[in-house]
């Protein structure tokens, strides 16, 4: 049998945690190991109980969701915090990534994106919605994304990936997953986690902001 992922949940909402509690004590691989209503409450008891997955509300009564991921992340850098928010991704996805979160999901999409969500970050992905691909894909054309000179040296050019290969990383970087893609190209979910793996080879690339910021920056995030 496989291992359980131990999930820690902060909501200040306790029937929202309830809720949340019952939707994944239906998955077998998930265990909840705790919960929390306020940021501090958050804290001490991530860092007593130290789970793999958080889900995080970013709605507190003391301080933030934001704040509270800043200090999990830096006293216990391997876990993997998601943000489990009613707030739209342009008001707090950036913070929250920069804050060392690994994924964002809306509470009215949580029932179809969350499960896929914790798979995802567990598997070292980051997990975004296409709106919050969107939001980062904005904020890096606003900020006419560029390297460094010496990064810009080890910067690979598109042109080493086959045309598959290129369409397989523009949709990853639009936030789809290997199911999905496979599904719009008629593939195997196997096949496209093959070209994936090929991509992030070859250009070097770790996870879905790293994507992100490649296809804006040689264009090839436009017109998919």
């Amino acid at each position: 049998m496989k291992e359980q992922t131990k999930v820690f949940l902060v909501d200040d909402h306790k029937l929202l945690r309830d809720t949340l509690r019952m939707f994944l004590e239906n998955c077998e691989e998930i265990e909840v190991v705790g919960e929390a209503g306020n940021g501090a409450d958050a804290v001490k008891g991530i860092l007593d109980l130290k789970p793999e997955l958080v889900l995080m509300d970013l709605t507190l009564p003391d301080f933030d969701g934001v704040e509270a991921t800043v200090q999990i992340v830096k006293a216990l850098p391997k876990i993997k915090v998601i943000a489990v928010t009613m707030h739209p991704e342009k008001l707090y996805l950036l913070k929250f990534l920069e804050a060392g979160g690994v994924g964002y999901v809306h509470k009215s999409a949580a029932d179809r994106e969350l499960l896929q969500a914790i798979e995802r970050v567990q598997q070292g992905e980051v997990f975004l919605s296409p709106e919050g691909v969107q939001v980062m894909a904005g904020q890096f054309r606003t900020q006419n994304v560029s390297l460094p000179k010496e990064e810009a040296k080890k910067d690979r050019p598109p042109d080493i990936l086959s045309a598959r290969e290129r369409q397989v990383l523009g949709l990853l970087s639009h936030g789809y997953s290997c199911r999905e893609i496979g599904e719009r190209l008629f593939l195997s979910t196997s096949t496209i986690e093959t070209y994936k793996k090929r991509v992030t080879d070859k250009l070097n690339l770790t996870n879905r902001k790293d994507l992100v910021e490649y296809t804006i920056r040689h264009k090839i995030f436009e017109g998919l």
